[in-house]
């Protein structure tokens, strides 16, 4: 989705999915289906409307230049293949150049790139860029670990099985000792 969302359209379009799918939208349970769900959408895919560089900007000159991690950020998204959630949490870290941003920037990151049509593997890489993009520090750092109720409850019916993705810029990449301190502070030795 991009700008302004149709409600009316999106509303009835949900009608017609339900419709569709055999089901009366007009019954009393579904009758006010259409406005809840895109409601929920509008607020599970609101990330696209967040300027990130805006967001990342409030940031601290604190000469400071070893790593810094965020960890076990909480995090739901929708993926873009079956609009069906996941969830999960993410761990971000990065070495700065002497500025360093304020915590909260680091979760409302997550958050800002989680909410919105998403795959994991984009998900965790976009962290990771927009650290380094906006930041400029002297490496980044991401590891997610996610649940998919795609997988979890529809086709191959794997309940809690999860998927880890990591993404390593700059000194993480470069530097193998970096990268494997990052990975066993945050309890993800497996990546």
């Amino acid at each position: 989705m991009s700008g302004r969302v149709d409600r009316d359209r999106a509303e009835a379009a949900v009608r017609d999915l339900l419709q569709a799918l055999g089901e009366d939208p007009q019954r009393e349970g579904l009758r006010d289906t259409p406005r809840r769900v895109v409601a929920a959408f509008e607020e599970t895919l609101g990330g696209r409307e967040v300027d990130i560089p805006k967001l990342l900007a409030v940031g601290f000159e604190e000469g400071h230049d070893e790593m810094v991690i965020l960890r076990d950020v909480p995090f739901f998204s929708i993926c873009e293949h079956h609009l069906m959630p996941f969830h999960g949490i993410a761990h971000v870290g990065y070495v700065p150049h002497g500025r360093v941003v304020g915590l909260s920037k680091l979760a409302r990151l997550v958050d800002a790139i989680a909410r919105r049509p998403q795959l994991q593997e984009r998900l965790t890489a976009q962290i990771a860029d927009m650290l380094m993009k906006v930041l400029q520090p002297q490496g980044a750092a991401v590891a997610v670990e996610a649940e998919h109720l795609c997988m979890q409850m529809r086709g191959i019916k794997k309940p809690g099985s999860r998927m880890l993705t990591s993404a390593m810029r700059g000194s993480f990449l470069e530097q193998q000792e970096t990268r494997a301190e990052f990975l066993s502070l945050v309890g993800t030795q497996r990546l």
